[in-house]
C-alpha cells in the first residue's frame, strides 16, 4: 500500500514539475499522436530541467558549504555528506542521460512502445514514468528474472 501511494506522489510530482494536467484520452484517438507526443515532451523537458537546476544548485551549495574544520568528526561528517551529494549527483546524471534518450526517441517517433514486444505501454504508466521503455508484463518479467538471478 505504501509503495503505490509513493508511486502515486511521485508520478504527480513529475506532472507538477511541467506544470501539465494528465493527459486526457479522447475516444477513438491513436495512440502516440502528435498531441500525446507533444504532452510527453513537455513532461520530459520540464523534469530535464529541473534536475539541470539542481545539479547546478548543489554544486554551488557545495563549494560555498566546504569548510576545512579543525576537528577530525566535523572534517569526517562534511566528508560524507558530500560523498552523499556526489552519489545522488551521479544518478541525476544518469536520469538525465536517459531522459534525453527518451526525447530523442520522441523525436524520431519510437516512444510508447515496449522495446521486447512493441505493444503500447499506455498513457498512465508513461505519465507515472516518463522515461519507462517497458510495458507492465516484460517488466515484472525483468523484475523476476533479476531477482532470480540476483538471488
Amino acid at each position: 500500500m505504501q509503495k503505490n501511494k509513493q508511486r502515486k506522489i511521485s508520478s504527480l510530482s513529475i506532472l507538477s514539475v511541467a506544470g501539465v494536467e494528465p493527459y486526457q484520452i479522447k475516444p477513438n484517438e491513436r495512440y502516440m499522436n502528435n498531441e500525446q507526443l507533444l504532452h510527453f515532451k513537455r513532461i520530459l523537458e520540464a523534469w530535464h530541467n529541473q534536475l539541470k537546476h539542481e545539479i547546478e544548485y548543489k554544486v554551488l551549495h557545495m563549494q560555498n558549504k566546504s569548510s576545512n574544520f579543525p576537528d577530525p568528526v566535523d572534517r569526517a561528517v562534511q566528508e560524507e555528506e558530500f560523498n552523499l551529494e556526489l552519489r545522488n549527483r551521479d544518478r541525476e546524471r544518469k536520469l538525465i542521460k536517459k531522459i534525453e534518450h527518451t526525447l530523442h526517441k520522441i523525436k524520431t517517433k519510437n516512444f510508447g512502445f515496449c522495446k521486447f514486444c512493441n505493444i503500447e505501454i499506455g498513457i498512465r504508466r508513461l505519465e507515472a514514468q516518463p522515461t519507462a521503455d517497458l510495458c507492465i508484463d516484460c517488466k515484472t518479467l525483468a523484475e523476476i528474472q533479476e531477482k532470480q538471478t540476483i538471488g
